[in-house]
């Protein structure tokens, strides 16, 4: 087995765990969906067009990641519900864990991806693209 192939099957397997594990993220709270999918998109643009391709015309997550990866930005609706979603889990598991250190983490990692979330590039609808 060449190098190059070797290379496209750990980018198809890293693809792979890294979707499978943004969609349980869907159900379980604190695994980051969105994220995740999104680096499957990358491993997948990396190494296989048809999974790809498959993946940017998902009927259900493929517009939000062809709109990241070109640049676009995520609609503000989304980032909404993305933070509300953050927030309500560490609130929920703030309640449920005891240790201190654990609770200034998990708020840490609130505010992190509550700032990585917002200072994202919003998506503009098209008749704001045209009057910029």
């Amino acid at each position: 087995m060449r190098i190059s192939e070797l290379k496209r099957i750990l980018w198809v397997i890293g693809g792979s765990v890294s979707l499978i594990i943004g969609l349980i993220g869907i159900i379980v709270p604190l695994l980051p969906t969105t994220p995740l999918v999104i680096l499957a998109g990358f491993c997948f643009g990396k190494s296989s067009p048809a999974l790809h391709h498959w993946l940017v015309t998902n009927r259900y997550f493929g517009r939000y990641i062809a709109d990241y990866q070109t640049g676009k930005g995520v609609p503000i609706r989304i980032k909404l519900f993305a933070v509300l979603i953050v927030w309500t889990s560490i609130l929920f598991t703030l309640t449920v864990i005891p240790l201190f250190y654990v609770k200034i983490f998990m708020i840490c990692v609130a505010l992190f991806v509550t700032i990585f979330i917002f200072t994202s590039p919003l998506l503009k609808k098209k008749n704001q693209l045209h009057n910029d």
